[in-house]
């Protein structure tokens, strides 16, 4: 029996061996103290962690100081939309966040979570291929929001967003930008010092590190207020006791990240457009969604009319391939993809997309082996809905 196919990559990526090296000793008795502590083994936690901030920094184009370590993706995004909000309003000023329609879900609930606390969010259209309606945006900067959000990259679709050109606007109109760059680190040249852009997030689980451990990227601290309260560690942005392991391997998965990222591009999209060629080759009316659009090298987005997503999801692991019906952090629900629809794609079609995504362990067998179950995977979904009544 052959072993299975993993391009699900967007979700989550297996530890690399020299983060796994890197991080262990910070396990284990070599290092395991509290960094906040003044003895012998604080200290060499705080050495840890000072350098996986010197490192997550070079790797990103930052500065050591502006690393806040947090636990996850998740919980950058909501340190630098809430925080954002909350700043605002200790300034005397609006707490109103725009967002764009196709962010990831830990964003436009973050945003939801500030009209929770009696402020208010815009979001922002897209075109039919993803990109952000910068008319819209435009018109949003007037009210002066106290954060504009853009993701760099979405995770479902693989639309890169003109991050450049929507950081210069809310420059001009001294508004703060943060960008989610959790699926464009590593994909695509990252470097803060090129982008006039206040907040920025990483995930370490995306790029070769464990899950549990993300960063927010911070060039003003006055931009953000804590939302999560307890000592002073990292400047009050984000207290309590550092996970010094985690910051280690993120440090050293952002390095080999950076590092990498020229030649490991150009390698994944090729697979990736010889994935979407013989994809489209074998079942005739499959749709490449975003297809006309720039989009990151390891993602692409497929629908097919008249199959439901969660089946050819089942089907595909029976198979021996994973993939996903778009983002893991939605799966199971019944509705299509947020991100579908404000592109305006077809019900019929959303309801049958499902993600390939690539990384690093990803190899042209691993496209052969998708692209050879794929058309029996659909024929078998569709008569099955067929049967049930579905179309």
């Amino acid at each position: 029996m052959r072993s299975p196919v993993y391009l699900d990559h967007a979700a989550t990526t297996p530890v690399r061996p020299e983060v796994l090296e890197a991080m262990m000793p910070y396990l284990t008795e070599q290092a395991f103290g509290n960094p906040s502590s003044a003895h012998r083994f604080g200290r060499t936690a705080r050495a840890g962690i000072e350098q996986a901030r010197r490192e997550v920094a070079h790797a990103v184009g930052a500065e050591p100081n502006q690393v806040i370590f947090t636990s996850g993706g998740t919980e950058a995004d909501n340190l630098g939309i809430v925080g954002a909000a909350l700043a605002a309003r200790d300034r005397g000023g609006a707490m109103c966040v725009a967002v764009s329609a196709t962010e990831h879900k830990a964003i436009l609930a973050a945003a939801s979570a500030v009209c929770h606390l009696g402020g208010r969010e815009v979001v922002l259209p897209v075109d039919s291929g993803g990109r952000l309606d910068l008319a819209a945006l435009d018109a949003a900067l007037i009210e002066r929001p106290a954060v504009v959000s853009v993701m760099w990259v979405n995770n479902e679709v693989g639309v890169i967003q003109p991050v450049q050109e929507i950081a210069g606007r809310c420059r001009d109109a001294n508004v703060i930008f943060h960008t989610d760059a959790v699926q464009a680190f590593g994909k695509i040249p990252i470097s803060m010092a090129a982008l006039p852009c206040t907040l920025l997030t990483l995930s370490g689980h995306k790029i070769g590190a464990p899950k549990g451990i993300g960063a927010l990227i911070v060039r003003d601290r006055k931009a953000i207020e804590a939302i999560i309260h307890g000592g002073g560690q990292q400047y009050g942005i984000r207290p309590g006791t550092e996970n010094v392991a985690g910051a280690v391997a993120l440090g050293r998965a952002a390095l080999l990240a950076a590092k990498e990222q020229a030649p490991e591009a150009d390698r994944l999209r090729a697979l990736r457009d010889d994935l979407a060629q013989r994809l489209k080759t074998a079942v005739s009316d499959l749709v490449i969604n975003a297809e006309s659009s720039e989009r990151a090298p390891h993602v692409v987005s497929v629908s097919v009319a008249g199959a439901d997503s969660e089946a050819l999801i089942m089907h595909l692991d029976l198979a021996g391939v994973a993939a996903s019906s778009g983002s893991a952090c939605s799966t199971g629900a019944v509705e299509p993809s947020h991100v579908l629809v404000a592109m305006g794609v077809p019900r019929d079609l959303a309801l049958g997309a499902i993600r390939f995504s690539l990384g690093h362990a990803s190899a042209v067998a691993d496209i052969d082996r998708a692209a050879e179950v794929m058309p029996m995977v659909v024929a078998k979904v569709r008569k099955l809905a067929g049967v049930l009544g579905r179309v």
